[in-house]
C-alpha cells in the first residue's frame, strides 16, 4: 500500500506570518508521526517563506520516519542537503513569485543542471526523486538521468472542475504511472490532493508514496494534526 508523506510546510507558514517561534514544525512532525505518517516532507525554498534552515537541521535529528527535502537544484540548497543528509531529496521547480509550485520540473530542458544535482545528492547517499508532470517524455528523461523516483504532479487532476476534465486528467495519471513503472522508477504522487479526491488516485497500481500537506494542515486547524493524519492515512490505504 502507498506510504503517506506529510508535508508540514504550512505549519511553518503560520509561524512565519508573525516571525515568532510557534507553531513549531518540529512538534508538528512528531504529531504527524503519532498519527501514522510514513514520512515527513518539507520544502526549503530559496526565500525561506516557511521552512527555515533551523527546521531542516532539527527535523533531521528528530524525525524517526523518512525525511524528504523538497528543493530547487540551486547551489545553496544543495549545500544544505549535503550537510544535513535527509533520506530523500525531491527536486522541484521554484519561482519566487508563485504561491505554491505551479508545475513539474522540466527535466528535458534542464537536463545537465538537474543531472549534476541528482548525481551529487546520490553520491552523498540520498535518494533523489524528480517532481514532474505526468508526461511520457519527462518520465523517460528522468530515467535516463538515473533518478531513483519521480513524483507525478497531480495538480491538474486536483484542480479539474468538470467531470470530463477530471476523467481526462485521471487517465493521464494512470498512463504516466504505467510509464513510470515500465521505466524502472519508483512512483510517487502529490500536489493538490485532498480528502475528497485522493481515494481514486490511491487505487492506481504501483504507487509507493504520496506527499500531501495543505489539505492535512487545513483539517488539522479544526480537528487536530494527529487525527487529520490518521484520517488521510486511512484514505490512502
Amino acid at each position: 500500500m502507498p506510504a503517506l508523506g506529510v508535508n508540514i510546510d504550512h505549519v511553518a507558514t503560520i509561524r512565519q506570518a508573525r516571525r515568532t517561534i510557534e507553531p513549531d514544525p518540529v512538534w508538528a512532525a512528531a504529531l504527524a508521526e503519532l498519527g501514522g505518517a510514513d514520512g515527513i516532507t518539507i520544502h526549503l525554498r530559496e526565500d525561506r517563506r516557511h521552512i527555515i534552515d533551523r527546521d531542516v537541521r532539527l527535523l533531521k535529528d528528530t524525525v524517526q520516519v523518512k525525511l524528504n527535502l523538497e528543493m530547487a537544484a540551486e547551489e545553496e540548497i544543495i549545500g544544505i542537503a549535503l550537510e544535513t543528509r535527509p533520506d530523500q531529496c525531491t527536486l522541484v521547480p521554484e519561482k519566487r513569485e508563485e504561491i505554491t509550485t505551479e508545475g513539474g520540473l522540466d527535466v528535458l530542458g534542464q537536463n545537465e543542471r538537474i543531472g549534476t544535482a541528482c548525481r551529487r545528492l546520490q553520491d552523498a547517499g540520498m535518494e533523489v526523486s524528480l517532481f514532474i508532470d505526468p508526461v511520457a517524455q519527462q518520465i523517460t528523461a528522468a530515467a535516463e538521468l538515473g533518478a531513483d523516483a519521480v513524483e507525478l504532479h497531480t495538480g491538474a487532476y486536483a484542480d479539474a472542475v468538470t467531470a470530463e476534465d477530471t476523467e481526462r486528467e485521471f487517465e493521464s495519471l494512470v498512463t504516466a504511472a504505467e510509464a513510470t513503472r515500465a521505466a524502472g522508477l519508483v512512483l510517487h504522487m502529490g500536489h493538490g490532493l485532498t480528502y475528497r479526491n485522493v481515494s481514486r488516485v490511491a487505487a492506481i497500481p504501483g504507487i509507493c508514496e504520496f506527499n500531501i500537506g495543505h489539505s492535512i494542515v487545513s483539517r488539522a486547524v479544526l480537528v487536530g494534526l494527529e487525527r487529520a493524519v490518521r484520517e488521510m492515512k486511512a484514505l490512502v490505504e
